[in-house]
């Protein structure tokens, strides 16, 4: 018996682990960098669209079809007036001394127009188009999107210089509004 009690101090000693060297503190990883953006493709057809979406509206004067993000002023519009039988396009622009000459870019071609500063729509640039021109059936039947782009602008799209707009019903309805 006095073996076994002398032992059990040894059996206690061997239970237990052997002390761990203290740690070092944690050094903070930073994350990784963030990818490089993808390239830009030379293809206007592969351009990201602008966010938003369309909406359309009808009064007793014409109809509209408008484009952009809930809450703030559409990015484009396209309006029908009816007693003139014309459609006005209008963006968010400041007048440009040299004019204000966009070129709006479809599936079936590409057309420079120069549009002046709206009256009744500070801070809006527009064009008017009688509704039976054949660059609004390019428009509003264009595969996919189209783009209006102010003139003075590089040859790749950068945030903000240019709408890349999805070619939706809207815009065809209101140019077919106007033709009735």
């Amino acid at each position: 018996m006095r073996t076994f009690l002398g032992a059990v101090p040894l059996l206690l000693l061997a239970c237990c682990a052997a002390p761990q060297p203290a740690l070092s503190p944690v050094t903070q990883l930073s994350p990784p960098p963030p990818p490089p953006p993808a390239p830009v493709s030379q293809d206007w057809r592969d351009w990201p669209l602008t966010p938003g979406t369309w909406v359309y509206r009808a009064d007793a004067a014409g109809t509209s079809a408008m484009f952009g993000r809930p809450g703030i002023e559409a990015d484009l519009i396209l309006r029908c007036d009816l007693a003139t039988r014309t459609i006005t396009m209008s963006w968010a622009g400041a007048p440009a001394a040299g004019g204000n000459e966009a070129t709006i870019t479809t599936s079936e071609g590409s057309a420079s127009y120069r549009g002046t500063a709206l009256a009744a729509a500070p801070g809006r640039i527009g064009l008017s188009l009688p509704a039976n021109s054949p660059f609004l059936d390019k428009l509003a039947f264009s595969r996919g999107r189209f783009i209006v782009a102010p003139a003075g602008i590089g040859a790749l799209p950068q945030a903000g210089d240019r709408l890349v707009i999805p070619a939706w019903p809207e815009p065809a309805r209101a140019i077919e509004d106007c033709r009735k």
